[in-house]
This record gives structure tokens, C-alpha cells and sequence, in this order.
């Protein structure tokens, strides 16, 4: 077993599902949440078409994030290209990224 090389201030699970995501902020109690792709027909304007998402996963700013990816069915992938994160979730196993965010915004993945 490694050692960790940071300490991340907080930890969040995502668990892929078919055609949906789950993310559970594992530092607090009963903080989870599933996140469904906007329906093109319930769009507005500004959407971003297969991006945007009813629940956004909300993470803070200049600091140290732990990302747990799995999967409850097939292999996924996690990503936001312009974080440069990008992890697969696969069913039965665990895979862990750290990433800082130094700048704040609305990124797609």
C-alpha cells in the first residue's frame, strides 16, 4: 500500500449508472445526490446539449479534492478536460484522483 502524498480537504465518491451519475460528499453524513442529464426537449437556451446536468457537483475552490470513482454496472468515465481529471469507474473497484481547483467557474465533462 502507497502513502497518501497530500491531505485533501474533502472527499467525494462518484459511482457511475447507466445514463446517470451519484456523488456522495463522504466527510459528511447523508450528503448524496444523483446527476441526470438536462432532457433536449426541456433545454433552455444557454444549455449546453449532453453537458448540463440537473445536479451539479459543487466543489470548493483552491484546495485539495479526493475523487473516488466506481461503477454499479459497466466501466465509466469521469472527466473534466479542462481540470486535466480524467479517471475511470469500473464496477467492484475503487479509483482515486486528487485535483485542486485554482480558478473558479462552471466546467463540463
Amino acid at each position: 500500500i502507497l502513502d497518501e502524498t497530500s491531505n485533501p480537504l474533502i472527499t467525494i465518491k462518484a459511482i457511475g449508472h447507466q445514463w446517470y451519475w451519484s456523488y456522495e460528499y463522504s466527510d459528511y453524513k447523508n450528503l448524496e445526490f444523483d446527476s441526470y442529464m438536462i432532457p433536449t426537449n426541456e433545454l433552455e437556451k444557454w444549455n449546453f446539449r449532453l453537458l448540463d446536468v440537473d445536479n451539479r457537483l459543487i466543489v470548493p475552490f483552491n484546495c485539495q479534492i479526493r475523487m473516488i470513482v466506481t461503477s454499479a454496472d459497466v466501466i465509466h468515465s469521469w472527466a473534466v478536460p479542462s481540470l486535466g481529471v480524467k479517471i475511470d469507474g469500473t464496477p467492484g473497484r475503487l479509483n482515486q484522483t486528487n485535483f485542486n481547483l485554482n480558478c473558479t467557474g462552471l466546467f463540463y465533462g
